[in-house]
């Protein structure tokens, strides 16, 4: 059994793009609309591992509402990062545009951690 975690987005094109900076990933698979305007699916993987799946929201999120009260609905936990240097990269890319709910500080069980939701509404929790 798997379980690969899929986030739906507005302007998925740019979130993938986004994603893929923050993290090293690229896009394995992907499934375009028939107006060529944004993914019905898209995979994206790093070393060879599925990471992470989005596709557009036909729904509208109002990203300031979440962004204003800091909602925490779901987050994603992206650990064993390698290096801080990885961690600082993605903090930089995650943050841009997006509320940071803990700058990158020192846990008894992680040298360096920080939460953020990007300017999409999506929560992550990044670590060494």
């Amino acid at each position: 059994m798997k379980n690969y975690t899929q986030v739906y987005v507005k302007n998925s094109f740019e979130a993938a793009e986004m994603y893929c900076k923050a993290f090293g990933a690229e896009i394995t698979r992907e499934f375009i609309n028939e107006d060529n305007t944004f993914y019905e699916h898209c995979e994206l993987s790093v070393g060879g591992e599925g990471f992470l799946a989005l596709a557009e929201a036909k729904n509208p999120c109002d990203i300031d509402v979440v962004h204003k009260y800091k909602w925490e609905t779901m987050t994603f936990n992206v650990f064993e990062m390698g290096t801080e240097e990885a961690v600082y990269k993605a903090f930089e890319v995650l943050s841009e545009g997006g509320v940071v709910l803990e700058p990158i500080h020192e846990l008894p069980w992680s040298k360096c951690n920080a939460t953020i939701i990007d300017k999409y509404g999506v929560c992550w929790w990044i670590s060494i």
